[in-house]
């Protein structure tokens, strides 16, 4: 017998094209005092993990499926904690979920939104405490900016040798680690027609250093290791300041659709430690569908960090109530790419 039984309800989002499903029952508890400590619970738990499967596996869902199970926050000071997950897992961090979150609070009425203004929906991850702030006009909510963790430069000009030849990595933490690579350095440009041969080198440079020591994040080793590869192009400056388009291939090959909220901290923190964006500036970083994010960012409280603000819009795209038959062949599901 598998370990679903009875049915899991959920409420799904998009956020710049990047599918975010919100578990709202049907789930056990994960246990833990923290967020932190309820992630490594979840990942340790066979039936949490049944669940996770089958919600982000196909038949339900598909390889680059992602979602979260909510869970209490880690004291009074936050709305909601969070739990996220993919097809591999769990991850740190999430800032299209962070956006999509902030929209479902305020919809949902779990958090009392302003009507004609903002309101702060404050939301603990793994990696910290974060805030999505829902702007609304006339009681229409028209975009959220996600305030993330302190995020800063781990290395700079990393020669790493790839099926693509060298190239010259830059590794950033903002929320998770993420190594970025300039698209054009590889031989390949952010346009679905590279889609492939973008998820082969992102998963290249991921795996070459998710075990090295640059990778081991220097407080919590919960933290460590290179979540993602981003790969940008440059496509000039505007007069606000720097504008990209970017793919962030996550996890093991899977690619975020939207140009990454977590990611996007990281890439905020690079550009302000080569002095090419500064802060009041803007980051207009687009994805590989042509959907957008703004970047921003203050100084951080701790020399070298920044905390970026990242500017979207998440959409609900429906309801589902899912149901595994005991007697189902495939169970949970399967992935195929």
């Amino acid at each position: 017998m598998w370990h679903i039984t009875g049915p899991v309800r959920t409420r799904d989002f998009h956020t710049a094209g990047e599918p975010f499903r919100i578990v709202m029952e049907g789930v056990p508890e994960a246990v833990g005092s923290t967020v932190a400590e309820r992630r490594v619970h979840a990942a340790e738990s066979a039936e949490l993990q049944a669940i996770r499967q089958f919600l982000c596996h196909e038949p339900r869902g598909h390889a680059d499926m992602y979602g979260c199970f909510l869970v209490p926050p880690d004291d009074d000071g936050a709305d909601l904690g969070v739990l996220f997950w993919h097809k591999d897992g769990y991850s740190t961090a999430c800032g299209h979920g962070t956006i999509a979150l902030g929209v479902w609070a305020v919809q949902s009425g779990l958090v009392t939104g302003n009507p004609d203004g903002v309101t702060p929906v404050t939301i603990d991850v793994p990696s910290g405490r974060v805030v999505a702030r829902v702007h609304s006009t006339a009681g229409s909510i028209t975009h959220v900016v996600f305030e993330n963790v302190e995020s800063y430069v781990i290395e700079r000009g990393i020669r790493l040798d790839t099926s693509r030849g060298t190239v010259s990595v830059d590794l950033g933490y903002g929320g998770a680690i993420y190594a970025s690579v300039s698209a054009a350095s590889v031989g390949l440009t952010v346009q679905p027609d590279d889609y492939g041969d973008l998820i082969a080198i992102g998963r290249e440079i991921k795996w070459a250093l998710n075990d090295s020591s640059l990778a081991k994040h220097a407080t919590d080793d919960r933290l460590s290791g290179v979540y993602g590869t981003i790969l940008f192009d440059n496509l000039g400056d505007t007069a606000d300041g720097v504008h990209q388009r970017n793919v962030t291939v996550f996890a093991d090959g899977e690619v975020d659709r939207s140009p990454c909220g977590s990611g996007t901290g990281a890439r905020l923190a690079i550009l302000a430690d080569e002095g090419r964006l500064r802060e009041g500036q803007t980051l207009t970083h687009d994805s590989i569908v042509d959907t957008r994010f703004l970047g921003r960012f203050r100084p951080g409280t701790t020399p070298g960090t920044i905390i970026p603000e990242v500017e979207g819009m998440a959409y609900a795209t429906g309801d589902h109530t899912f149901t595994l038959d005991q007697t189902d062949p495939v169970g949970t599901g399967f992935v195929l790419r």
